[in-house]
């Protein structure tokens, strides 16, 4: 309990401080200038008064006002520089450099009042009154040099003008008695309020700073999760690639065997498997910034009718119905990204969704297309619905139903709306079901549209339906894990294709150099990203390409998903496979190369 006091005393006393410090730098801004003009104004006020009075003293009394402002004037100050600790010496000094400057201003009074030359008193002591109010409130934010200041000056003139006397004199002296309480009542109000200004200050600032700190923090736990779940998701897809490349090879060898049907279900695991890397992967590609959206007028029917063919299947098994609505509007899209975000959005209203269905339609709105995703699912609460969009939040899932996927799928439609600039509103009742609306602009019908060149393989993944790639050559393959080498090379031998696996790039220019390489050339060069010792794969790959096989093609497998190494791979334009690579999209692409059709591989890896 001691220690939290003197804790809470050593903050209290920072801040006091800390507002010390600040009351000293006000006083001190205007000093030189407040100097100055208390001079002036009494030369100026001894001046007048000695044309009408001539006494003598008035003399003797300027020239000791002079020595003591000329002392205020070049005595030490304070400045910015000086250490905070200071600031009590400082504002010592300063209230007694101001003390001694109103102590030797307070004899005046003696000889300005008089009795006889009525006009000149009470001109004298308003005048006074005045310039030693507007004086006193440049000394509020330090109270002892507002009292010091303050008191010796004006009792001097109440004194002078008591002593005196008469009505007139008596009359003043109550009204600066007055005018002294009520100044210095008001200064001590306002040095409060000054104060408190100043703590509400530094607690906003202390309260920026560790706000600042809260933010730096998050976004140091978030570089970290992304980090992590780049090396986790990288450390699960090299076994899962050599799993899917062994599966590939055992399934097709167990072809219209009665063992075929395991191997399938095998396959479909995998498959699973793979899809959830793949959503994580998209979330680290998205946040990397390595997908571009390519926009082009889109009729949405085309769009409509792969994204029927791809869940209707799913919404019969759960006895749903899925209602895509034709609408003949055209939109202005990236094709590609837009189904991915309807994709998304209706896996995720089938998931959430027992009774019913789930209708897709498109209505048109000035110059916008609203395309709607409706369902009678278990709807979102009301104090939800900003978090649904979070990365794994997902509702009503505390067990965490693989059934119901990663809870991924709707922060990618959140990145993937930033990205192509088209709004997502959501509505929704629990237990009514629920309503998500992207706001896309609207296009006008155009016959040159590559719409069906884009959305080609929507529908369904290329498994079972590829074709063997004729390379006329062979492939060298470069991978530091064994078991992939192995794997990757019983798949493509049981295809018929001839291929030569190396751990690194001194085995692979062994192999080049070898005199078998001239007479049978290599037409593919396949090679991990990350190799062993952190050595880079397209540096190594794009090296034995220029070196000893410039015509040759180039395919980078990988199973990494950190942001800035996507960005690389992009950057270099060499085609990329993400691990786990199944056999038919391995397959697909070394085809698509050796027909030299890049488009359609890149279409496939954005």
């Amino acid at each position: 309990m001691s220690k939290i006091v003197s804790q809470h005393l050593a903050v209290d006393a920072a801040l006091s401080l800390r507002i010390l410090r600040e009351h000293v730098a006000s006083v001190y801004a205007g000093h030189s200038t407040a100097v100055l003009a208390h001079f002036g104004f009494a030369a100026a006020l001894a001046a007048f008064s000695y044309s009408r009075l001539s006494h003598p003293w008035l003399l003797y009394w300027l020239l000791v006002l002079a020595a003591v402002d000329l002392y205020a004037l070049l005595a030490p100050r304070w400045t910015p520089d000086t250490p905070m600790s200071d600031s009590p010496y400082w504002a010592r000094k300063y209230a007694r450099l101001v003390t001694l400057v109103s102590v030797a201003t307070a004899p005046a009074p003696l000889f300005l009042v008089s009795t006889t030359d009525l006009v000149m008193t009470t001109v004298f002591t308003v005048v006074i009154i005045g310039s030693w109010t507007r004086a006193v409130q440049a000394r509020w934010p330090l109270k002892p040099a507002m009292f010091g200041y303050g008191i010796p000056m004006m009792t001097g003139l109440i004194a002078a003008l008591v002593w005196h006397g008469n009505a007139l004199n008596w009359f003043l002296a109550a009204f600066g008695t007055v005018n002294l309480v009520l100044t210095l009542r008001a200064g001590l109000q306002e040095n409060r309020r000054l104060t408190e200004s100043l703590i509400l200050r530094f607690e906003n600032e202390a309260l920026a700073a560790r706000l600042s700190e809260q933010i730096a923090a998050t976004e140091r736990a978030s570089a970290e999760k992304t980090r992590f779940l780049a090396t986790a998701s990288h450390d699960l897809r090299q076994p899962m690639h050599a799993i899917a490349l062994f599966g590939a090879a055992l399934e097709n060898a167990l072809h219209n065997r009665p063992e075929g049907e395991n191997a399938e279900r095998l396959m479909r695991a995998v498959d699973t498997l793979g899809a959830s890397l793949n959503t994580m992967l998209d979330v680290s590609r998205l946040d990397a910034g390595v997908v571009v959206p390519e926009p082009c007028d889109l009729e949405l029917d085309a769009l409509f009718r792969p994204l029927n063919h791809t869940f209707s299947a799913q919404a019969d098994q759960k006895s749903l119905q899925l209602r895509i609505r034709a609408s003949g509007l055209w939109v202005r899209s990236d094709p590609q990204l837009l189904y991915r975000m309807l994709s998304n959005l209706v896996d995720n209203a089938l998931k959430y969704t027992r009774h019913g269905g789930v209708t897709v339609t498109a209505l048109a709105r000035g110059d916008l297309v609203w395309i709607e995703v409706r369902d009678t699912g278990i709807g979102v609460p009301p104090g939800q619905l900003d978090r649904i969009f979070e990365e794994f939040y997902q509702i009503g899932n505390p067990g965490r139903d693989r059934s119901r996927g990663l809870g991924i799928g709707l922060s990618i439609v959140q990145r993937l709306s930033q990205l192509l600039d088209h709004p997502v509103q959501v509505r929704s009742r629990p237990g009514r079901g629920t309503r998500f609306r992207l706001l896309v602009p609207m296009a006008e019908a155009s016959p040159d549209s590559p719409t069906d060149l884009l959305l080609r393989d929507l529908e369904s993944p290329v498994r079972h339906r590829f074709a063997v790639p004729d390379l006329r050559g062979r492939v060298l393959l470069i991978d530091d894990e064994s078991e992939i080498r192995q794997a990757m090379t019983v798949l493509l031998r049981a295809y018929s294709l001839d291929i030569v696996a190396v751990a690194d790039e001194a085995a692979a220019v062994e192999v080049l150099t070898h005199p078998d390489a001239q007479a049978k050339p290599f037409a593919l060069l396949l090679c991990d990203y990350r190799l062993a010792d952190g050595v880079d794969g397209l540096d190594v790959g794009l090296r034995l390409r220029e070196r000893f096989q410039p015509d040759s093609s180039l395919l980078l497998i990988t199973g990494e998903t950190a942001p800035e190494r996507l960005q690389r791979v992009r950057a270099s334009g060499v085609p990329v496979l993400f691990k786990p690579v199944s056999a038919a999209t391995l397959l697909q692409a070394m085809a698509e190369l050796a027909s030299a059709d890049p488009r359609r591989l890149h279409e496939r890896n954005r």
